[in-house]
Parts: C-alpha cells; structure tokens; sequence
C-alpha cells in the first residue's frame, strides 16, 4: 500500500485531496506546516494558524489518519520572508506562493514527509500531472486543473521533475463546486470555509501591511508622466539582428522627475509595484493614476493616468540563464532556437500568444500584443496547450 503525506491546511481544499486519496486506497497521513511564529505582525487578534491547524485536525480526525503540525517558520524566514525583503529593497516584486511552493511545499515539507516513508506527497492544488513515456524514462507533465476558473499550475511554475515524480494533486479533475459538495457530503468541517486570501504564511495579514512593519517608510514624491512623454512616440531604431529588437522591446525606459509633474508624496517606492492604482491618494485627475515604474534608490513613484497609458505596456521581457527554469528538461531551447507558446505574467491573467527566443545570456519572451504592467521579481510562465512547460523570474 503506497503512502500518502497530504499537506492539510485547514482548507477545504486540502481536506478534500485527503478524502479522495483515501478513498483511492492509500494510507493517507495529514501534516499541517505552521510557517510563522513572530507574532508581533500579526496584525488583527486572531490567529488564523491556530484555527487552521485545529481544522486540519478535525478532519484528519473525521477521515481518521493520523495529524501532526510541524514548525516550518526557521526555514520559512530564512527562504521565503528574507528572499521577500530583499527583493522589495530591490524594487522587485516577488511572488511568494510560487516561493512557498518551491521552497518550502515541495522542498522542506516533501524532504519530511519521505523520511517518514511517504512515497509521494499531495496538496490541495487544483491542477494535474501527467506521465509520458520518452526514450524508454517516465516524464513527469504538470497540467492546467480542468477548473479553468481555479487553475493554479502557475504557482507550481518552479517545480522540477524530481519533485514531480513524487508528488499527487487529488483535486485537479474535480471543479472548486465538486470539491464543496464533497466535503459537505463528508461533513467535514471546512465545507463552507472561505478561501484565503492574503500571504500564504501571515494569516489575514495583508502584504503591504506586513511590509510596512519591516520595511520603514521613507517619505518621497509620486510624479505623473504625461502620455505625450517622448519616450513612448519615437521612431524604433534599425535593429541589425532579433536579439536586438528584442532588447529594445523588452528595455525599461528611464525616467527622471523632471519628465513630468510631481502631483502628490508617497510613504516608500518600495512598498508600491508596476501597474498598482491603489494606495495612490491623489486626486482631481480625469482617470485614475497606476504606477508605471518605481525608483527604490531615489524613491521615487512614476505614474500614469489611465490603464491604457503607454507607460505600463511592452511586447517584451527577458530571463536572465540564472533565473530560468524548465518543468520539462527535455524541452529546453538551446541558443538561437525558438518556440511558439502560450504564456502568463500573473496568476489570473488569461494565456497569451507569446515567443520564447533563446539567446546567451538568458531567454527573451515576445509576445503578440502588448502586455500590461510586466514586473520585475515575478514569474512568467509558459505553455503548451494545457501544460505548462517553463518559468523564469522576470528581470
């Protein structure tokens, strides 16, 4: 009989992969990941981990496996919450599910669960693997779930094929609705619970918030770049080869006060990202401002009126080698090759038509019609029909 550590969550998610492994004959275990202990940014009373886990374990109890909660917050700090940080003073955003997933998920969580004699580890993701054979060895897919309005193989955009070989997504047949009637058929506690929301770690915390206890505010100016910016109508240069053109599609174009108006003071660039229309505060404007570029080492917010302000949009971006990443090794570009693919910058944002050309120094993504707020520190991640293939981290 194969052995099962499901990640339970206290979700309804999560507590559903546990029932349906079960009833699929394995000897399923539930654990539930505490990742955060500091409770000085807890920023509301409650305390959702507690909830969590006690949810976690009254299923667990329902189903009757064995539960235990193990203490990830050491490791949490160090890869995911430093990493954020870091990235931030950067003037990067980050993407900590994708992290959490990476690092902490399929890494720390699925090292335990294999020393306990697991031979795969499951979660309540809503997406699917597949299994091919190539040149007599086992491929491991990582498809899209068949709920198009849940699908969250983006977040699992980092994952290698050894983790793959040994990990089991039990929901990624089932729609979010399937997933409840399940649960409330089971009577398990967690059929009506929201989904959260938030940081996947800091409970009903939310990001700014949190950054703001860690990071300190540094006053400084929100400027507005007109849309007659010159920038935005000059004539391309002649380019002498793809790579070139590519590099100028995908270039950030510098921009300095003196380009436009200062029209209001801001708390910390750090604490804003590309594409942000809240948290702004200023107005008397015809159309909403959103931020279109950040300047942590001068502090400086550049903003846009409008969502259609050329100043958020480019048909380009590129991954450096070190931050380029393949689910399928076996389809990785070799220098000059090309490939047709689908892709997405974000986890809600609908697939695009895009090309991978592979250069030297890393890959370039072009996609057909321009993208809106592509930012640095999150991941793009592409397909192949309903299988995502790769992701880089975009810089």
């Amino acid at each position: 009989m194969k052995r099962v550590v499901v990640g339970l969550s206290g979700g309804v998610d999560s507590s559903v992969a546990a029932y349906v492994l079960k009833q699929q004959g394995y000897e399923v275990i539930g654990l539930f990941m505490k990742n955060w202990h500091d409770d000085s940014v807890t920023i509301s009373d409650e305390c959702p981990w507690l909830d969590d886990s006690n949810d976690a374990m009254l299923v667990a109890e329902k189903l009757g496996i064995p539960f235990q909660t193990i203490d990830l917050s050491e490791q949490y700090k160090e890869r995911i919450v430093d990493y954020m940080f870091n990235e931030y003073e950067r003037g990067r955003t980050p993407n900590p599910d994708v992290l959490c997933n990476r690092e902490i998920k399929f890494d720390v969580f699925m090292k335990i669960a294999l020393e306990l004699g697991a031979d795969f580890v499951a979660t309540g993701h809503y997406c699917r693997k597949g299994i091919i054979s190539k040149d007599g060895n086992d491929v491991f897919q990582l498809l899209a779930g068949n709920d198009g309005n849940k699908d969250q193989s983006y977040f699992l955009c980092q994952l290698s094929q050894a983790q793959l070989s040994k990990t089991l997504f039990p929901i990624g047949e089932l729609t979010k609705p399937e997933v409840r009637e399940i649960a409330a058929a089971q009577n398990l506690v967690t059929a009506d619970k929201k989904d959260s929301q938030g940081l996947c770690f800091i409970g009903k915390v939310k990001l700014p918030d949190f950054l703001q206890q860690q990071l300190k505010p540094k006053e400084g100016v929100i400027v507005e770049i007109p849309q007659t910016q010159e920038a935005y109508h000059q004539d391309a240069p002649i380019f002498n080869s793809e790579e070139e053109k590519l590099k100028y599609l995908s270039r950030k174009i510098q921009y300095s006060i003196s380009d436009g108006d200062i029209v209001g003071k801001h708390q910390g660039a750090h604490y804003f990202t590309k594409g942000q229309r809240k948290g702004l505060a200023v107005g008397g404007k015809v159309e909403p401002l959103f931020v279109i570029d950040t300047n942590v080492d001068d502090n400086v917010i550049y903003t846009g009126q409008g969502k259609l302000h050329p100043g958020l949009y480019k048909k380009a971006l590129f991954v450096s080698n070190e931050e380029l990443h393949w689910v399928r090794e076996d389809l990785k570009l070799q220098v000059d090759e090309n490939m047709a693919v689908m892709a997405r910058i974000r986890y809600r944002q609908n697939l695009q038509k895009a090309t991978l050309h592979k250069v030297d120094s890393g890959l370039y993504v072009s996609f057909e019609s321009a993208q809106s707020a592509i930012t640095e520190g999150q991941f793009v991640a592409w397909y192949l029909e309903d299988e995502l293939v790769g992701s880089g981290v975009i810089s």
